[in-house]
């Protein structure tokens, strides 16, 4: 881990066209892909809904992902991020898909 690089947690929830197995599984894989732990889930009122922890540098990346780009055929209003913390160590090990 970079020294310079504080863990964070943020709660986030994307709105658009975005529900659905392939926008919570690209998460998923890109989460894993940049060592980000926790999770996410598709909401009854058609959002996506999920925590993020991490390298401030990493969580930061995720989100640009979840507010500008998407999975393939998403279409992203905005994304809302709630709860930004600072953490000793992370709540959560890997990244899970919720239901």
């Amino acid at each position: 881990m970079n020294i310079g690089d504080p863990l964070v947690s943020v709660e986030f929830e994307v709105f658009g066209k975005v529900q659905g197995v392939s926008f919570t599984k690209y998460c998923k894989e890109m989460s894993e892909d940049m060592a980000v732990n926790g999770w996410v889930k598709n909401t009854k009122k058609g959002t996506i809904q999920g925590k993020l922890q991490g390298q401030r540098s990493k969580v930061e990346q995720m989100v640009m992902w979840l507010s500008n780009t998407g999975s393939p055929g998403s279409q992203i209003d905005h994304c809302d991020l709630t709860n930004w913390q600072n953490l000793a160590s992370p709540d959560y090990k890997g990244f899970q898909i919720r239901f």
